[in-house]
């Protein structure tokens, strides 16, 4: 019997599991990352690979590392963002978590 109640429990919560996954792993809006990419723009091209100030952005995630040897991931991207480096101002007072995650769609 208690496993039973265990299945249907397990049934009941995973579908609400896997929206809220799903909605966390596309949570920003890549049009608005757009916009505030133009904070950016002043040292970074999104569409070449051509460096201004700093290095062009096109297809960062699909590079096999950054400038700084980690893996392009959301993560490491973010890092970068808030803390700056090599020239870059920090942005993690500048930008609202949901700015990063438009920014962070926006680049995807």
């Amino acid at each position: 019997m208690m496993t039973i109640r265990k299945g249907i429990v397990f049934v009941t919560v995973l579908p609400s599991l896997i929206s809220v996954l799903a909605i966390a792993a596309n949570k920003g809006d890549a049009e608005q990352g757009k916009k505030v990419f133009e904070q950016c723009a002043v040292c970074h091209n999104a569409d070449t690979n051509e460096k201004k100030v700093g290095p062009g952005l096109k297809g960062l995630f699909q590079h096999s590392k950054l400038k700084n040897g980690k893996a392009p991931t959301d993560e490491t991207v973010l890092a970068v963002i808030n803390s700056g480096g090599g020239g870059m101002p920090s942005f993690s007072d500048t930008l609202s978590s949901e700015d990063k995650d438009n920014l962070l769609a926006y680049l995807h």
